[in-house]
């Protein structure tokens, strides 16, 4: 049962209760009233739920709103097709303006979960449970909250930071250091909190493990070497998280709950779209029948959009001979009369990631998303031990242990003689291991190649200032001391 989405209609009937006192002008004395309703728990858990789902942020669109942001400006992939072709190239050529579209889809849904949260924390302890039940709840809230800022913090920096219901309607930014300092601090103070993995009160909920492998991640992104390697390696020490063992099979609905996810945005195929993982509707080639190696063949259940993700050719050739990893991108298909069409060599293989769901309605598809795998802890580990010492056997051993399970043969460690070489291979590796994820700009990034990566393809408005996406400009024209990112 996916939590997260079952009891969201309940949030949804809620507000609509909420909304007829006003028309009626009546006083109600329902339990569903304002002052009654986040005084039980069924307020509580419903309130919880709206938070769960806005934090997921699995929109109409996900693969195009959420996952595409973060490669469409990479050398990883590019987008053509449909109405939303000439938003995605302002992406794409690093033309963006606070007024494009998909910026509020990424930073309303952040800020709907902080508020939800806010309001539970203030509420709690109003309910008639147990002080243990109380601050697994508020640990939930808090944890919650402080993901959302991390999502916001390193896709337009830093924004107002609210703690509050009662905060001002308009806000300032926060300082650097406050929005670091708050979603490190949260992230710490909850762990001991959340229960361990596998102890979460439904699938989907937080835990223990998710909050360390965001501050991993965390410290990862803001280059806290040490820190970032000490939370890799409380990960791996848990005993409780190991690969796939086929990386092929890895992304495939029926094998979702498995042991390499850490943490994911829970998809599920639903008529309405809402909850579902929308990747496949987007990179079915035109009139995709059957892929030939595979064997997979169209459905009649499916749908195939005219809007298509394409990886790039330097991509595609950059994988080793052999990388099983490459075995979910399609180089050639056999269309509806029966032809085969060769993708190859035209910046248009397609990554077939998440595998179609046989049980798919239409658009929505059950894969769910991960947003921290086990395999990232690993390289996460790795990179931060190369950036602390340089070239060592423990971070070569590391990405072997990725490598193994891609069918490649093991680095040796006389085969970086420098920090960089090795940073290098850690950015190829992660690109071959984490394509399709919405990893690869913060990796490069924090590389510092994101720029110079556009730039050496041709993108010549690529500036410093892009590594900020522009805040939308809704968001600026409501709250007067919202101030825009420089560039923009």
């Amino acid at each position: 049962m996916k939590w997260t989405r079952s009891i969201l209609v309940c949030i949804l009937v809620f507000g609509s209760l909420l909304g007829c006192k006003k028309f009626l002008e009546e006083e109600a004395f329902s339990q569903l009233a304002t002052e009654n309703f986040l005084a039980t728990q069924e307020g509580i858990e419903s309130t919880l739920a709206g938070a769960y789902a806005s934090a997921a942020n699995m929109l109409t669109n996900n693969s195009i709103y959420t996952l595409g942001p973060q490669e469409f400006s990479t050398d990883i992939m590019w987008q053509s097709g449909d109405n939303v072709e000439s938003t995605i190239a302002q992406y794409i050529n690093f033309t963006l303006t606070p007024s494009t579209d998909f910026l509020t889809t990424n930073y309303d849904p952040p800020y709907q979960t902080i508020r939800n949260a806010n309001i539970l924390l203030e509420n709690i302890d109003r309910v008639a449970i147990s002080d243990q039940q109380k601050e697994a709840y508020k640990a939930e809230c808090r944890f919650l909250r402080a993901v959302s800022y991390y999502k916001l913090y390193f896709f337009f920096g830093t924004v107002p930071l609210r703690k509050a219901t009662t905060d001002e309607l308009n806000m300032p930014r926060a300082t650097d250091a406050e929005m670091k300092a708050f979603i490190e601090s949260e992230l710490l103070a909850v762990v001991p909190t959340l229960p361990a993995p596998g102890k979460e009160a439904a699938y989907g909920r937080a835990h223990s493990a998710a909050a360390q492998g965001f501050l991993c991640k965390y410290y990862l992104y803001t280059k806290q070497w040490q820190k970032a390697a000490d939370m890799a390696k409380k990960i791996m020490d848990l005993n409780t998280y190991s690969l796939f063992a086929t990386y092929k099979d890895l992304f495939k609905v029926e094998n979702e709950r498995n042991k390499e996810y850490i943490w994911i945005r829970p998809a599920k195929a639903s008529a309405d779209r809402r909850t579902a993982n929308g990747w496949m509707n987007v990179s079915f080639p035109a009139n995709f029948a059957k892929e030939p190696i595979s064997g997979l063949t169209f459905l009649s259940t499916w749908v195939n959009f005219p809007n298509e993700f394409r990886l790039l050719d330097p991509f595609y050739n950059s994988f080793e001979a052999g990388d099983a990893r490459k075995d979910l991108i399609i180089t050639s298909y056999i269309d509806n009369t029966g032809k085969t069409i060769s993708l190859l060599n035209d910046n248009n293989t397609r990554s077939f990631k998440y595998w179609p769901d046989p049980q798919a309605s239409g658009a929505s598809h059950g894969n769910d998303i991960p947003e921290i795998r086990y395999a990232d802890i690993l390289l996460s580990r790795s990179e931060a031990l190369n950036e602390l010492n340089g070239p060592n056997q423990e971070a070569v051993d590391l990405i072997n242990q990725v490598r193994t399970r891609a069918k490649l043969n093991r680095k040796l460690l006389t085969d970086f003689p420098s920090k960089e070489s090795l940073r290098d291979h850690i950015l190829k590796e992660r690109g071959w291991e984490f394509y399709s994820e919405g990893h690869r700009r913060m990796d490069l990034i924090r590389m510092d190649k994101y720029i110079s990566s556009a730039q050496a393809r041709g993108k010549t408005s690529a500036q410093p200032f892009h590594v900020l996406f522009p805040i939308p400009q809704v968001a600026i024209n409501a709250n007067p001391k919202l101030v825009q990112n420089p560039g923009y």
